[in-house]
């Protein structure tokens, strides 16, 4: 299994959209913010700007740059391709599973295997560089650091601009520790 280099990061998903609104599977598409989803982000910004960010690393997508723009309209913001949601190919615009099928490929669509690469390969890369990096992207990318630092994807889903605290073990424990952000 792929692992991610033990260093503290934050995480954020983005802001709503009107497929988190409807329950749909977003995926590639560029999908705006919705006035609620701008209100969050704006909202989660006043916490975030009591911390001096060592980098703040954001998809290349329009929900998460919105997002990071809104809450922080002061910072650097540095874009990876690499923190984009998973392509689910012919899933794109349908209703939300339960489970959702992580594991398999949807015709048209990206493995879990290459996402999951993509993914492990650019946070790597901030966490090489950069102590406690503030990453805003996609629930998709949150499954795969759950299922990284967790050893599954599966569990509920993360909400809307609520930061988590991804912390490496401990000496005495076996799996990172994922909570929520206080700032």
């Amino acid at each position: 299994m792929t692992e991610l280099l033990p260093r503290p990061f934050v995480f954020l998903r983005h802001g709503e959209t009107f497929y988190n609104r409807a329950y749909l599977i977003a995926g590639s598409p560029n999908v705006p913010l919705t006035p609620r989803g701008e209100s969050q982000a704006r909202d989660v910004g006043v916490m975030l700007r009591r911390q001096a960010w060592s980098h703040v690393a954001v998809s290349t997508m329009f929900r998460a740059q919105k997002t990071a723009r809104l809450a922080l309209p002061e910072s650097e913001l540095h874009f990876y391709a690499g923190l984009r949601e998973r392509h689910w190919g012919a899933l794109e615009k349908t209703p939300i599973q339960d489970p959702m099928p992580y594991f398999e490929t949807p015709e048209g669509g990206e493995s879990w295997a290459d996402f999951q690469r993509r993914v492990v390969d650019s946070l790597n890369t901030l966490l090489s560089r950069f102590d406690c990096p503030l990453v805003v992207a996609h629930s998709g990318v949150f499954r795969v650091i759950c299922n990284v630092t967790q050893g599954h994807p599966y569990g509920a889903r993360i909400g809307n601009v609520a930061p988590i605290l991804c912390q490496p073990p401990a000496k005495d424990q076996e799996v990172w520790q994922l909570t929520p952000w206080q700032g």
